[in-house]
């Protein structure tokens, strides 16, 4: 242990805290209900050749560390080959010391890799290559043989109403364990801000429904008929991503004329969109609570900033940060509207700007209506804040304005398949926060009553959430 960086106590700074951790957090399984892993990746079982193509494709975290350093794109998102960009990943990793990227780094090192005794760095780059491309060739690094290693119970992935979901239809039809259920992620369905692009996806949306779209109403009936499909594939969560909420006031007719603008490809007004976006979250705030499913909405991002890299890498590639827009009127708002006709669904509200926590955390409460125990959730910290600062500070504020008690723990919100160390960071975490308070007698020194506070946030509460 004592030549390890990720030892078996890491982060537990007291002896409560250890032993909470490793008596009632440590062995529980995962429920991942936000992810964005393939589908296809899963049920094909994919066996990845080298530890590049699972660990680094697709992680904008580590590119923009990557770019920080100077590290050119070629080995970034380039035609560099896998080998060049781990090395300059690896010489990378040394500078990252008090980012969370160091800490995720070498956690997920030892799990499921096992390597904990050594630190990824320039003169270790080619053993730590071997060695994990050694397991990597094995049934049990496989997509599947991962989650399974990991103790992953239930995946949420993240897809498009326009998605067939044959993957999601072939993974189920072999039988295996963890469950994959698919998640609707309806935003293109309210992207007014290009109309051809929005054209396009009309059009799209129109064939897999088997249905020209002509009028908001059947537009509004093609998208009620993806929440048909997806539900008989085991679908129980909406996700939403927005800068804040939309809630313009509109009336029905002016909304049924900018959607024929809008199929005729012609441009609306900033005030237009806006109106636009309104009333399709409202609409989806309807339809989330006819099918009895979970909405998540997450909030705040600030993406695309860089428009040259956006015109030559496209979306998602490390080029968003955290905005500060207006949020707590429009949130009120929009979740009034939906509680006064008693359409409001259990709902999930992530904050990505760490000075709006409280805000959230208050807000949650105003709509709490004894139905449902923590039928609004404020959602563990995503992003820029899933690290060791940010979700002590959520925890905190969801302590102090609301129950943490009932909180439904934590996501990945990851493209890769080695990210579920985030739910080990999240429990070391939580249990030291609670063993802290119990030895300095803030809360009762009782394990027991704890220890099943514990258990409940890391897994048992999302469990009767979702229904699982």
């Amino acid at each position: 242990m004592k030549n390890e960086f990720i030892h078996e106590n890491f982060l537990l700074e007291n002896k409560t805290a250890v032993k909470l951790y490793h008596t009632y957090a440590a062995h529980l399984p995962i429920i991942d209900y936000h992810c964005h892993l393939s589908p296809k990746e899963i049920a094909e079982n994919r066996q990845f050749e080298n530890i590049t193509q699972v660990w680094l494709n697709g992680d904008h975290y580590k590119w923009r560390a990557m770019r920080t350093c100077g590290v050119d794109e070629r080995f970034i998102t380039g035609d560099a080959s896998d080998w060049e960009k781990f090395e300059k990943w690896a010489a990378t990793v040394p500078k990252t010391l008090r980012n969370p990227l160091y800490h995720w780094t070498h956690l997920e090192l030892k799990k499921p890799f096992g390597i904990s005794d050594k630190l990824l760095g320039p003169s270790t780059a080619k053993s730590i290559w071997d060695e994990c491309n050694r397991k990597l060739s094995t049934p049990e690094f496989s997509t599947q043989g991962i989650m399974q290693q990991m103790n992953v119970e239930v995946v949420c992935t993240t897809d498009d109403p326009i998605d067939s979901l044959e993957y999601h239809v072939k993974y189920a039809s072999q039988g295996n364990a963890p469950h994959v259920l698919p998640a609707f992620r309806p935003d293109k369905a309210m992207a007014a801000d290009d109309p051809v692009v929005f054209a396009q996806y009309i059009a799209a949306l129109g064939k897999v429904v088997n249905k020209e779209i002509t009028s908001f109403n059947g537009f509004l009936d093609a998208l009620r008929s993806r929440y048909d499909y997806f539900g008989k594939h085991g679908c129980r969560l909406t996700d939403h991503a927005l800068e804040t909420f939309h809630t313009d006031e509109y009336k029905e007719s002016e909304i049924k004329l900018l959607f024929k603008k809008l199929l005729r490809k012609r441009k609306l007004t900033p005030a237009e969109i806006s109106k636009f976006k309104s009333a399709m979250l409202y609409e989806f705030g309807i339809m989330n609570c006819e099918k009895g499913w979970v909405q998540q909405f997450h909030v705040g991002a600030l993406r695309n900033n860089n428009t040259r890299m956006m015109r030559t890498l496209g979306p998602d590639t490390g080029f968003d940060s955290i905005g500060d827009f207006q949020v707590a009127k429009p949130m009120a708002t929009y979740l009034d509207r939906l509680d006064n006709e008693n359409k409001l669904a259990k709902t999930i509200l992530y904050d990505l700007n760490p000075g709006d926590n409280e805000i959230y955390a208050a807000m949650i409460g105003n709509f709490q209506d004894g139905s449902v125990p923590g039928k609004l959730q404020f959602g563990a910290a995503w992003w820029f804040l899933d690290q060791r600062d940010g979700m002590t500070r959520q925890m905190e504020a969801l302590s102090n304005m609301g129950l943490l008690g009932q909180f439904i723990g934590m996501i990945t919100d990851s493209r890769s398949f080695l990210s579920y160390p985030r739910h080990e960071y999240f429990r070391r975490l939580l249990c030291n926060i609670l063993g802290a308070e119990m030895e300095k007698g803030l809360i009762p020194p009782d394990m027991e009553l704890v220890g099943s506070m514990v258990k409940d946030i890391c897994y048992y509460n999302a469990k009767r959430f979702f229904k699982f």
